[in-house]
């Protein structure tokens, strides 16, 4: 049998051993955590701190930004006739309805220009299709070419609605910037500028049949603003 003194030795020798490893370790974790790299993020103060802690203090008096209210998806004047078409068709959305118009003005406006009679015809009433296929086909006759491009639509804003039995209508407002240029037969600008915009403003009127099979609103009058 082992005596004390005997296994004392290999005993100390293991604790020896393992003081050291410990304390490398040590040294190892504050050589990496104990040092800052200035690529640390300072940590966030709690709420309470942040509204409470001291102001930095200003030198420079500074004005308040003036934020415009942006304007008014709805004039006065076309409320009630919105409250009949959303009471004839619960499904109606102001929002969207307003969306799918500014999408139509593009459409309407760009085929127009470019003379596609096809988009035209499914995003038009047959009298309006008419009167754009009737200009369409003047200019095709003169060898004329509208280079034109919609800059921006900077204001949609509902002006009419009424319902009728089962027929809605409704009035948008469009105030838009266009780059109208027009080329002859050979290429050549003949009218309009390669770089100014012009400010349009127009009416346009959507018509639908409410609870109908087709869910599209279509083109049925415009007008000068």
């Amino acid at each position: 049998m082992l005596s004390v003194r005997e296994v004392g030795g290999p005993v100390l020798f293991y604790v020896v051993l393992l003081a050291m490893v410990a304390a490398f370790l040590a040294l190892r974790l504050y050589s990496v955590l104990g040092k800052r790299t200035g690529h640390e993020q300072t940590p966030f103060k709690p709420a309470e701190e942040r509204l409470t802690a001291s102001p930095l203090p200003r030198t420079i008096d500074v004005t308040p930004e003036h934020r415009e209210v942006a304007p008014r998806a709805i004039e006065s004047g076309a409320e009630t006739g919105l409250r009949a078409v959303v009471a004839a068709d619960s499904g109606f959305d102001v929002a969207q309805f307003l969306d799918g118009a500014k999408t139509a003005y593009r459409m309407i406006l760009e085929s127009y220009w470019k003379g596609d009679r096809e988009t035209l015809g499914w995003l038009c009433e047959d009298s309006v299709r008419a009167e754009f296929e009737s200009a369409i086909a003047e200019r095709e006759a003169s060898g004329e070419v509208l280079d034109n491009r919609l800059v921006s639509i900077e204001r949609a804003v509902i002006t009419e609605a009424q319902v009728d039995g089962k027929l809605a209508r409704i009035t948008v407002r469009f105030d838009a910037d266009v780059a109208a240029i027009t080329r002859d037969k050979d290429g050549n600008v003949i009218a309009g500028s390669l770089t100014d915009a012009v400010e349009t403003h127009e009416l346009w009127t959507f018509a639908r049949t409410l609870r109908s099979g087709d869910p599209n609103w279509k083109l049925a009058d415009t007008d000068e603003a």
